[in-house]
């Protein structure tokens, strides 16, 4: 059974910079995001649980721990796990009661791994502040190898931010650190927020699709010359509490992302996403693989911008709002 009494709470996430361009080698910054959390559960049918989310969550489960046995028996696990105990674990009813939507680019499945690996982990790596380069990539490279059960490939970023319950800005492919956000040029008005475009996306197939734009070499240099050198300036800018520059910088990434990644923004955001651009009230970009899901503001106006989408019948959720 779990171990501790106390059934630990994972965050959701945002990655404010770095979707797709990660991939390639930019740079990376994501936050914990505490409004949309999971832990691990047994059903119970005298509990307020929702039994039909608990025993498909529970199913899901297993097919997670199917996928984890095959790697265990093929010696390619890249932690040791208490599989028996899991086993026992998911006859007994574990599932992971969740709020944080599927498809919605908040690391619903990052969560999860995260809780497995801090439960069942028989030398987990502590989630601490001092935690080192070598084992946050030890971690990033354990978690791209669960999560990619989910997505066919997985960075291993969304599951580890919901481990360290901090956020980190990933600098390379060898260096992960954990940082803050300095607020010194932050104003009261400044916010980052969540648009709904009120359906789901699927990240496999969306990632695949980039995979495949990228071996064209126009739209390869594209990413190289434009994209990451934008987004890397976006993170550099944010973490030096810059913001007048960042924001100088967050409108041709937003233009970039309307121009070529045009299939990853459904028709319920679009119009939004061209009117932030032409009243320069706010700015929008993918949150995650996009396609579905909440796509990313940031406003240095967010009465106004609550304003304006309250009169088009949407609400916004703040995600970083100065007090």
């Amino acid at each position: 059974m779990l171990k501790k009494d106390a059934k630990e709470i994972y965050y959701s996430k945002v990655m404010l910079f770095g979707e797709y361009s990660i991939i390639l080698g930019s740079m990376g910054l994501t936050i914990p995001y505490s409004h949309f959390n999971g832990q691990l559960m047994f059903i119970n049918n005298d509990s307020y649980t929702d039994l039909k989310f608990a025993r498909q969550s529970n199913r899901q489960l297993i097919d997670l721990y199917e996928y984890i046995q095959s790697l265990k028996k093929k010696q390619q696990l890249l932690c040791k796990l208490d599989t028996d105990r899991l086993a026992h674990d998911l006859h007994e009813g574990l599932f992971f009661e969740s709020s944080i939507p599927e498809g919605y680019g908040l690391g619903s499945s990052g969560a999860l791994v995260a809780a497995l690996y801090n439960e069942y982990a028989e030398e987990a790596i502590e989630a601490r502040t001092s935690i080192s380069d070598k084992e946050l990539i030890t971690l990033k490279k354990i978690f791209a190898q669960i999560e990619s059960f989910y997505h066919g490939t997985s960075s291993g970023i969304d599951p580890l931010i919901c481990y360290l319950k901090h956020p980190i800005v990933l600098e390379n492919s060898r260096h992960i650190s954990s940082v803050g956000i300095p607020r010194r040029e932050v104003l009261q008005e400044d916010a980052i927020f969540l648009l709904d475009a009120e359906t789901t996306g699927k990240t496999e197939p969306l990632v695949k699709r980039f995979m495949d734009k990228i071996k064209n070499p126009e739209f390869r240099q594209k990413i190289d010359n434009d994209l990451i050198p934008l987004t890397n300036t976006c993170i550099g800018t944010i973490l030096r509490g810059d913001m007048d520059t960042m924001y100088q910088h967050l409108k041709p990434l937003s233009e970039f992302q309307q121009e070529h990644f045009t299939e990853m923004i459904p028709e319920t955001i679009q119009h939004h996403w061209q009117d932030g651009l032409s009243s320069e009230l706010y700015t929008l970009k993918l949150c995650g693989s996009g396609g579905g899901g909440f796509f990313l503001g940031f406003t240095r106006n967010y009465s106004a911008t609550k304003d304006y989408f309250a009169a088009k019948g949407k609400d916004i959720i703040p995600v970083y709002q100065e007090r």
